[in-house]
Parts: C-alpha cells; structure tokens; sequence
C-alpha cells in the first residue's frame, strides 16, 4: 500500500446503538474502494470487520477493527467500534485518537438507547460527526421519524443533506442536495453517476438546498457575505460545511442501505470533503506544559498505543496512531509513560485481521507492531531524543464483579497468568485479589462483557473458570462501652512458664475513626518493651470478627494495668493476655455488623425517574438529590452495596439500556438486624463447611 500524506487521511470511528449496521457500512466501503472484491455479511460471518470466532457465533461487533479504504486518492481509516455498552472500553479507545465519527442510526426504530450513550462519549471527546440513517429499505423504515429522533432525542441541529428516493421496498436511491442529483445503486464498486431527480422530489430537493446552502454559509463569516450577494459554488457549499463540521454547529443526516450499498459512497466524498483530516484536527498536546506535537513529518515522532490484542502464539497485537514524525520499524524507540526503551518490530497496516506490510508509518496514520515488550494500552511511543508524553485512555469504570476461579484444581497460577493477559489485552477487565475475602476478582461493564473474556481465556490459553458472587467486605463493631477487663494468660508446665496480665477499657469511636490504642501504663506494671505485644494480639484478635468473622473497626481502647513476672513473662505471653481481654470485653460491648454504603450515579431519561427511585427505595438506598441535564435526571444515592451486586444488569433492563451508573465507597453503616442476622448465619454455615 502507498503512503499517503497527512492532509491525504481520514481516521474515522464508526459508533451507534447494536445491530444498526456499523459494520455493514464499513464492509460497503471497503468494496467501493476496491479494498475487497465482493461484500461480505455479519449474517453470513464473512465481513472484514468481525472477524474473530466470538464476534462470527454472537453476529455482532465485540473488538474495535481497523479497516482502509481508499477512495479519491485518500485514505480513510474508518475502525469499527462496539455497539454493546459491556464494550464500550474499545469504543473510549477509538473515540481517543479518530477525528470524526459517522454515527450510524437504524430507520427502523430511529435513535435507540446505545445510540445516545456513544453520542455522549463522541461529545466528551468533541468529535465532528455525521449520521447515516440505514436500513431505509427495510420495513418500517422512515427517514422523517428517524431524523425527528435524532433532533428531538440527541438534542442536535441536525441538517440533511440528502433524501430517499422511496421507503422500505420501495427504496431505490438518494437525492443529494449538494450535487443536487440523485444517486441509484451501483452495479459495481466504481462510482455511481448522477442521475436526474425523480420528478416529485425536484420541489423539496430545492427547498432543501437552499436551506443547506443558508446553514453552511452561516458558518463562516465571508461566505455568509457572499451568500447575500448571490449564489454559492459547491465547493464553497463544501467548505461551509467543513468548517460547521468541524466546529459541531450542526450534524449533517445522510441515508441509504449499507447491506444494498445505496448511499455509502456519498458518505465517503463527505468523509473526503468536509470531515477533517489530521492536518485539520492540528497540534496535539502532551501531560507536560508546553509540550506539543504539530502533525507533520518534519517533527520528532510521537504516537500512541490504543488498543492491543493478546495471542498465546502471535504474541501481543499493538495498534498505534502517529501524531507526528515517522514510526520506522526494526528501530528503538522511548516509551516514555513507563520510562523503558522499546525495540520494534516490523510495521503493518491492519484491514481487519489482514496485515499490510510497511517500512514505517508517518504522522496521521494508524498501523501496528507485534511483540512489544513493555508497552501497554494507552502508553506513548516517542522518539528517544525529544521525549513526550501524551493523555492515554480513559475508560470507563467497572459495574459490576464476580469473584473467580479455576474449574479444574491446580490451575490458580495458570489462570492468574492467563487473566494478566486478557486484562493488557482489555483494560476495563480487571483483576483484583481481595485480601479481606481472600477471592480473586474480576470486574467489567456487564455479564457479556466477563462471559466473552473468559470465553476467550478458554480459547487462547486452555483455562476453564467459575464465576461466584463476591463477598461484600463487612465490617464489626462495638455499640456499648465496657470497663475494668481483665485478661490474664498464665500457664506453668515444668521449666519456663508464660504469664501476662492486662486490664483494659473498652469503647466504642466515631464511624471511619478505626482502631485507637491508649497506652496508660505508670509505675511499670507492664514493662515498657511488651505493650506492642499487647496491642499486636488485640489487634489479631481484631481480625477474626466478633459475630460473623468480619474485622472489627472504630473503637478505643485503654491499657491502664497490668502484671508481669521477672521470668515468665514474654511478648507471646502478653500478645495472648491482650487478646483474652478483648474478647472478654467484646462479648459485653453490644457487637454489631457494619456494612459498606456506596455513593451512586445514575443517569437516566427522565421518563424512567419514577420506577428507578421506587427501585432504590425497595433496595434500602437513600436518594439525595436529583438533577435534571438536558432531558435526563442524575440521581445521587446512597446504597448499600450489598443490593448493588447486580444493578447493571437491572438497570439495562428498567431502561431498555438507555441507563448508566458509577458507584464509590461511602462510608459503613450497622446493618439492620434482619440483614446482620443473614449475614452471621452464612458466615457460620459457611464455617461450619
């Protein structure tokens, strides 16, 4: 493949709600370019996109996929994203280094709940975008419904820039306002002609354009004085569209069929003419003041690792973006986010699963590496003499944890180690080993997401696992003062004995306070070198709970006497007097169970605000606030996280997926007693096992 210059790219994330034909559009693009000889179909299992076995069984996007397209002498990078929210970490990849998304919505149902999530992550990055309204030829499909959605739903100026010529089956074509022709289906991947527009759509064809004209000379200050001084070329019709593009003024709403090819290279001379190139999107910043990178080859290079795909045989997949500079393969480069030297491989270019081989890679284009040693997702790779360091990748935090563990006994280190891989090759899956529970977990966005990863942990690495709610971390406490212990560990069996004393005072602190150990010691009664030993077996005898074997939290306690022996007496001897005085003490201080109260998000449209804090309700939670954003409500709560093992999936489903949610720790608060008393009868069946 030629190289292509910088202002010669386009590197586009195609994002929308599952199933509304992303990557069906990319598969029409690649055949229009000549890039592949025959469509292939995610029905059929054979698209360039979905490639892996997981991605062909389930029929839908799982991987964010790299594809090229070249189309006027340009070349576009159009990545295929997720359109499953439990994905949505590859979708904060691409989002991070495109610059311009086509969000795909199906004219069937019109704007669906994941369309308005990935709308929301396209507007934290302030992509420029369009919208392909797809599936005109399907039944039910409506360009008007579909476009009202997206203006009433998506809250966006939307502008069309073309119309269909019929509905459903009837669709046979689009009439484009800027070329002001209609456009048919090709028989071929070569460029269909312009045709005349049917006779009844002339009139609102001309009406449309000249609003388009309006809107794109409204973009920039001399075209709006030449528009009142007469007419607009197209291709100053292009530039004001370009610049309202690129600005987010307004969306630009195409239409046709992906599966039917119809439309889709309209698309790409938009994506060509009015969608910025790297040259337009211009200088990137580094995490230090004053560091920036011009998009050119003329400076050092700098790029940025977004996605990597881990093979027990291949070895580690890593794409990259170059920002500015020529990454040259078979050369040592700086990782600079981890400090370290790299030594690169050989470089590809990547169409789907397909690698193109290239010496090197230049500023504005995306291409990958195999085996890098110490380079992650989201590192920077940069030339070693002009260090930089660029943002990586912000995902979105896990929802939702089960603890894990091997199917087949013996295998803890293998499924350690294979999880280790999953987790470079997906960052949002995470593992974690809870010293307090003594299970290992694992996190991610949603049932789905876990289900595939540990489906490919069996694939790639021969580990089979079970999955099992996590234990929710509790805590003990004490509700009741108490004084004048005594804990005394005395035994004399021939030779050396061992004996301690200790007189203690017990009391309970203020919630988060933790442990507070008083000495009061005077007059020696305990030597000075054993009061650690005393605290040492209060503190482990902390540890095993009081109740329900939960560590024990938030109390004071006062060491003020003692007695020792010259000869028997030691730190164990001590350690042992210290724990016998707590546990005395502990049964007569009222022991209660504490549990952790999380703080939780939740946005929602505000049509589902009624059933969500009914549901909360009915989950011991408390709401603290509402807020209304645009058309959506952020509920704050407090919630018990006992009740919230599951919310995501509960969530999705009160919603119709159009929900999300973040929780924190908040705090620890007593259970009430018909929740305690559960807890302390598992915990003492669980013993008993």
């Amino acid at each position: 493949m030629k190289q292509y210059r910088t202002d010669q790219i386009r590197n586009i994330g195609i994002i929308a709600h599952s199933g509304a034909g992303k990557t069906s559009l990319v598969e029409a693009m690649l055949f229009n370019g000549g890039t592949i000889e025959r469509m292939g179909a995610v029905d059929n299992g054979n698209s360039v996109a979905d490639y892996a076995d997981d991605e062909i069984e389930r029929k839908t996007t799982l991987n964010c996929s790299v594809c090229i397209a070249e189309w006027e002498g340009q070349k576009l990078n159009l990545i295929d994203t997720p359109g499953a929210a439990d994905f949505y970490g590859d979708l904060h990849s691409v989002l991070r280094i495109v610059d311009a998304v086509i969000v795909v919505v199906d004219a069937t149902t019109g704007v669906e709940g994941g369309t308005e999530k990935v709308w929301e992550i396209a507007d934290k990055y302030e992509l420029p975008r369009l919208i392909f309204i797809n599936k005109m030829d399907k039944e039910n499909a409506s360009f008007e419904n579909a476009l009202a959605s997206i203006e009433e739903i998506l809250e966006t100026r939307a502008v069309p820039i073309q119309l269909p010529i019929g509905e459903e089956a009837q669709f046979s074509g689009i009439v484009d306002f800027v070329q002001m022709g209609a456009f048919l289906q090709p028989d071929s991947s070569k460029r269909t002609a312009k045709t005349d527009i049917p006779e009844p759509l002339v009139a609102p064809a001309e009406e449309a354009r000249e609003a388009l004209v309006e809107v794109a000379a409204e973009s920039d200050d001399a075209l709006i004085e030449k528009f009142f001084e007469g007419e607009l070329s197209d291709e100053e019709i292009q530039t004001g569209l370009k610049i309202g593009i690129f600005e987010n003024q307004f969306v630009p709403v195409l239409c046709g069929s992906a599966l039917e090819n119809i439309g889709v290279q309209q698309v790409m001379d938009m994506l060509i003419n009015c969608l910025p190139s790297p040259v337009d999107a211009g200088a990137v910043e580094g995490i230090a003041d004053s560091e920036t990178r011009e998009p050119s080859t003329d400076e050092p290079m700098a790029a940025l690792v977004f996605k990597t795909i881990a093979d027990p045989f291949a070895g580690q997949l890593s794409f990259f973006r170059v920002y500015s500079g020529t990454l040259h393969g078979d050369s040592q480069v700086s990782n600079s986010t981890r400090e370290q030297i790299e030594r690169l491989g050989k470089t590809t270019f990547m169409n789907g699963n397909s690698p193109i081989n290239t010496a090197h890679v230049q500023a504005g284009d995306i291409g990958a590496l195999t085996k890098l040693s110490v380079t992650q997702t989201g590192d920077t790779l940069c030339d070693r003499d002009a260090p930089i360091q660029l943002p990586g990748v912000e995902f979105p935090p896990s929802v939702i944890s089960y603890a894990i563990r091997p199917t087949r006994d013996g295998e803890d280190e293998k499924m350690i180690s294979a999880l280790t891989r999953m987790s470079e090759e997906d960052p949002v899956f995470r593992i974690e080993r809870d010293e307090e529970t003594k299970q290992l977990r694992i996190s991610g966005l949603g049932d789905l997401h876990l289900t595939v990863n540990r489906a490919r942990m069996t694939d790639k690495f021969g580990v089979q696992t079970e999955l099992s709610p996590p234990k929710v971390p509790y805590r003990e406490t004490i509700r009741r003062s108490v004084r004048n212990i005594n804990g005394r560990h005395k035994r004399q069996s021939g030779g050396r004995g061992q004996f301690g004393d200790v007189w203690i005072n017990l009391a309970p602190a203020q919630r988060g306070e933790g442990f507070e150990f008083i000495n009061n010691i005077v007059g020696g009664s305990i030597p000075r070198n054993y009061i650690p030993a005393v605290e040492k077996g209060i503190r482990e005898r902390m540890e095993r709970g009081l109740v329900a074997g939960y560590p024990v939290v938030d109390l004071q306690i006062d060491l003020y006497d003692g007695k020792h022996h010259p000869v028997d007496s030691s730190d164990m001897a001590f350690q042992i007097a210290g724990s016998i005085a707590f546990a005395e003490a502990a049964e007569q201080s009222d022991p209660a169970l504490l549990e952790p109260i999380m703080n939780v998000t939740i946005t929602v449209p505000e049509q589902f605000m009624g059933s969500i804090i009914g549901d909360l309700n009915g989950r011991r939670g408390q709401v603290m606030g509402v807020e209304q954003i645009g058309k959506r409500q952020v509920i704050q709560a407090h919630v018990p996280l006992a009740e919230m093992l599951r919310y995501s999936i509960d969530l999705k489903s009160m919603t119709s997926a159009r929900g999300s949610f973040t929780m924190e720790f908040a705090r620890y608060e007593i259970a009430p007693d018909d929740v305690a008393q559960k807890v302390i009868t598992a915990s003492k069946a669980e013993a008993e096992e």
